[in-house]
C-alpha cells in the first residue's frame, strides 16, 4: 500500500475517532471534533498531492478516497444534526445524494470503469469543510456556507451524472 493510501486509509479510521470525541466531551466536542475533521481534510489534500505529483495514483485511490470523503462528510453532518447545530434535512438530502454516488460508483467499479472526482466534487467538498469548521466556531457565516454547499453538491451530482451517462453510451455499460 502506497502512501496516498495508507493516508486516505487513515482518513477512514478517523471517522469513529471523530464520533468518540465529538460526544464524549461535552462543549469541547465540537472543537476536538473541529480539528479531527481538520486533519481528516489535511490527509485528503495531501493524499490528492502526492498521489498526482508521484505517479501513486491507484484504482484503490480514486475510489477509496472519495468514499473516505463522504463517510467523513456524513458523519459529521449526522453528529451536527443529532446535536441540533444544522438541521437535519442537510444531512438526509447529502447522504442521499451521497448514497446514490457510492452505489453508483461500486456498479461502476464492478465494469471496471471509474469516474475520478473533479472540479465540483472538490469544491463542493471544500464548502462544506468550510461550512462546517465555521458552524462548529460559532461564526453566523456558516448557515449561510452551508446552503451555498448543499447547492454545490447538486451541481457536482448533476455533473457526475452527465459523465456517468457518456461513459455508459460510450461503452455501454
Amino acid at each position: 500500500m502506497n502512501l496516498p493510501n495508507i493516508l486516505t486509509t487513515i482518513r477512514l479510521l478517523l471517522i469513529p475517532v471523530f464520533v468518540l470525541v465529538f460526544f464524549s466531551y461535552g462543549t469541547q466536542g465540537l472543537i476536538y471534533g473541529a480539528i479531527i475533521f481538520l486533519i481528516a481534510g489535511f490527509t485528503d489534500v495531501l493524499d490528492g498531492h502526492i498521489a498526482r505529483k508521484f505517479n501513486l495514483v491507484t484504482k484503490y485511490g480514486i475510489v477509496l478516497d472519495p468514499l473516505a470523503d463522504k463517510l467523513m462528510l456524513l458523519t459529521v453532518l449526522f453528529c451536527l444534526s443529532v446535536k441540533e447545530i444544522i438541521p437535519f434535512w442537510v444531512f438526509i438530502v447529502i447522504a442521499v445524494k451521497d448514497l446514490s454516488m457510492i452505489v453508483s460508483g461500486v456498479f461502476l467499479y464492478k465494469k471496471d470503469t471509474v469516474i475520478p472526482s473533479n472540479f465540483f466534487g472538490k469544491a463542493s467538498t471544500v464548502l462544506f469543510y468550510v461550512a462546517i469548521l465555521a458552524e462548529a466556531l460559532g461564526f453566523h457565516i456558516g448557515s449561510s456556507l452551508l446552503y451555498i454547499a448543499v447547492l454545490s453538491a447538486f451541481v457536482a451530482l448533476t455533473n457526475y451524472a452527465i459523465i456517468f451517462f457518456k461513459n455508459k453510451k460510450q461503452k455501454q455499460v
